[in-house]
């Protein structure tokens, strides 16, 4: 803010237009700077904002508030270190296959949102390192990203591959041919990591799955990437079993080069987990824009509100959080209550859970109670 009352939006790039599917997006994704968190008002500043500046800045809190993560939470701390001890130590000759990894949790955890931000961080770090073209003077491309479709067989794979290359020849050509065109462009652009996302979008037991699967060992087997699989239920699917029960395939080569990774949620039975929610909405407290808001006002006054409204998923806790900012900025409120909350509509998973996420919340406080009763 000036002292002339306008308001000076700073840094006003934003990414709504990108797609990850292609090098560019991906490229803007990963090298953007970070956001700028606007400037917190008092009201009285708001007040004597002009009309203009007003509207500039409430369009500013409405962008930041709808992207306020990632934040590092221990599930993303962790997930990332085992995401670098298991790329870094993927450095072997050519003539022997890298270990691939597979995050497989359930929905709502912030499991793509922490993969992304690893490959994030593992592009910056290599571009860093080699420069931003290879020695061929290629683009220098360290991360390749794939989503799947329930349809999608080698072919469209390939495919897909192709598009993110934005190769000339990913329209017409056969399976095999796109799997050469496809190493040729991760060879050429020093790809070291492929992200197959929305991996249980595939039907394993499906022919086209069994060919996938089979395909990615190809893959792992000569391409020179470690392979990165996102999904949910991934092991009940059949990944590490080759679309088998997996008593008949002990021994298949998916679940043997595979190291599966999970995130958990948020939980409050115990010390340390009613500790990490807290510093979780401690952080949040820090990054919200309103001229209402207050130390401890999701730490303390909405702490359990949060857990039963969300059940402890942070992808429904940041839902959750965004919405209530818009609507608290857009109806003067300008802070964040059960009262305004409760007329917030969230994902019906967490809305459905609600009734039993209180009466567990209930029945841990009582257990509690009574431990803490009988140390006295």
């Amino acid at each position: 803010m000036n002292s002339d009352s306008t308001w000076t939006p700073g840094d006003a790039h934003r990414l709504d237009a990108l797609t990850l599917s292609r090098k560019e997006g991906w490229a803007a994704f990963a090298e953007a700077h970070a956001r700028l968190q606007p400037e917190l008002l008092s009201r009285s500043e708001y007040v004597a904002l002009g009309e203009r500046a007003r509207a500039e800045y409430d369009r500013a809190r409405r962008i930041w508030h709808a992207n306020l993560g990632p934040l590092r939470t221990p599930q993303l701390a962790d997930l990332h270190e085992d995401l670098w001890d298991i790329v870094d130590s993927n450095q072997q000759d050519g003539d022997k296959a890298k270990g691939s990894v597979a995050v497989d949790a359930f929905p709502g955890l912030g499991k793509t949102t922490a993969v992304l931000a690893f490959a994030r961080d593992f592009h910056r770090r290599e571009i860093t390192e080699g420069g931003a073209f290879t020695a061929g003077g290629h683009e220098r491309l360290p991360v390749c990203r794939v989503g799947l479709t329930g349809n999608t067989g080698m072919k469209d794979f390939n495919r897909a591959m192709l598009e993110f290359f934005g190769h000339p020849g990913r329209t017409t050509g056969t399976t095999a041919q796109f799997a050469q065109r496809a190493l040729d462009c991760v060879l050429s652009c020093d790809v070291k990591l492929l992200i197959v996302d929305d991996l249980h979008f595939l039907r394993w037991r499906a022919a086209g799955g069994v060919e996938v699967s089979n395909h990615f060992k190809y893959i792992a087997n000569e391409f020179p990437v470690t392979l990165l699989f996102v999904g949910v239920g991934l092991a009940k699917r059949g990944l590490f079993s080759e679309g088998e029960s997996y008593d008949n395939a002990v021994l298949a080569q998916t679940g043997r080069r595979t190291t599966r990774l999970d995130m958990r949620s948020f939980e409050l039975a115990t010390e340390k987990g009613r500790d990490e929610w807290r510093q979780l909405l401690l952080a949040l407290e820090k990054r919200l824009v309103l001229h209402g808001t207050y130390r401890g006002m999701l730490a303390d006054d909405l702490f359990d509100y949060l857990f039963i409204r969300s059940s402890g998923h942070i992808g429904s806790l940041m839902t959750l959080i965004n919405r209530g900012c818009q609507r608290a900025v857009r109806t003067g409120t300008e802070r964040l209550d059960e009262d305004l909350l409760s007329r917030v509509k969230i994902d019906q998973a967490a809305h459905l859970a609600q009734d039993d996420v209180r009466n567990l919340l209930k029945g841990q406080r009582s257990r509690r109670t009574r431990r803490q009763a009988a140390r006295r």
